[in-house]
């Protein structure tokens, strides 16, 4: 986060200090991430668990497992597998086209000639 500090008015300025010191005294009674990383291990361990079988492997994604990696892909949009076409080219019908992606040349060519996409729609 980047804040231009000489843009702000006094008022600005007091509020942001007030804040900042207030964030500072939450973050000075935090106990050290390492104690509390170990505290949290002894207590796994007093109930026989593990942190791994509880939240999963932690890391990056250089080790993360490929089923996970491909979750990722497709929770950003992106397809997974074949579609069916549903576009066929009157002309020649090994030509077809899902309806996904830019139109194929010959289905521009067909509108440009007059007819209308529901018409080489697969039946």
């Amino acid at each position: 986060m980047s804040l231009n500090i000489e843009t702000l008015n006094p008022q600005e300025l007091a509020a942001l200090i007030k804040r900042a010191n207030s964030r500072r005294k939450v973050l000075a009674k935090r106990k050290p991430a390492a104690q509390t990383k170990a505290a949290v291990a002894k207590v796994l361990k007093a109930s026989g668990w593990t942190f791994e079988e509880l939240y999963g492997k932690t890391g990056g994604s250089a080790t993360a497992a490929p089923a996970a990696k491909k979750a990722r892909k497709a929770a950003k949009g992106r397809s997974t597998g074949k579609v069916a076409p549903k576009y066929r080219n009157p002309a020649n019908e090994k030509d077809t086209w899902t309806g996904r992606g830019r139109q194929p040349r010959w289905v521009a060519a067909e509108i440009a000639n007059g007819r209308k996409l529901e018409d080489l729609l697969i039946k």
